[in-house]
């Protein structure tokens, strides 16, 4: 094999690699749009601001935490953190409780209610198992390997994020 022959497959493989590494990213794209569409729409249904679903599902995933620890996990200003919870409060969704342990005798901890758990996983049964169909499509090796390409995904969302906000 000649040198023009090698170099010209390895423009061939560079070329390739950056169109499917670009399908890949349109890709995300396109499901981004999508899952705000979903949230969106499940908001209305449910009720809730797109920031108010955020926290809430963070609460649900991280929880109990205080205002000031969510508020840093979502990214939202502590006076917006204010009325995100005094919305979901009043829906029914979570609780603040006073911490006895703390010194501050204004610290609180907000917790997930599981009140309106049921209506909250009827409203997304049908993401739940249209993603469940598409798993069953994939080998468990091929899950693994999505899902630590999603959470490599995830971490560089989070990079990201912190250096567009001058962390």
């Amino acid at each position: 094999m000649t040198d023009v022959t090698k170099s010209t497959g390895a423009k061939q493989r560079a070329r390739r690699h950056r169109q499917s590494a670009n399908a890949v990213k349109e890709s995300l794209r396109d499901l981004n749009i999508q899952l705000s569409l979903l949230n969106r729409q499940f908001g209305v249904q449910m009720q809730l601001k797109d920031a108010d679903w955020n926290c809430l599902d963070l609460i649900n995933r991280h929880g109990p935490l205080s205002p000031g620890a969510l508020a840093r996990l979502s990214g939202l200003h502590p006076a917006t953190m204010t009325g995100v919870l005094d919305r979901l409060q009043r829906g029914g969704f979570i609780t603040r409780e006073r911490d006895p342990e703390a010194t501050d005798r204004r610290a609180v901890t907000v917790r997930a209610t599981q009140d309106r758990n049921p209506e909250l996983y009827r409203m997304l049964s049908g993401m739940n198992n249209r993603m469940d169909d598409l798993c069953d499509r994939y080998s468990a090796a091929e899950l693994e390997l999505i899902a630590d390409f999603l959470r490599r995904t995830t971490a560089a969302g989070h990079d990201a994020t912190a250096e567009l906000a001058g962390e």
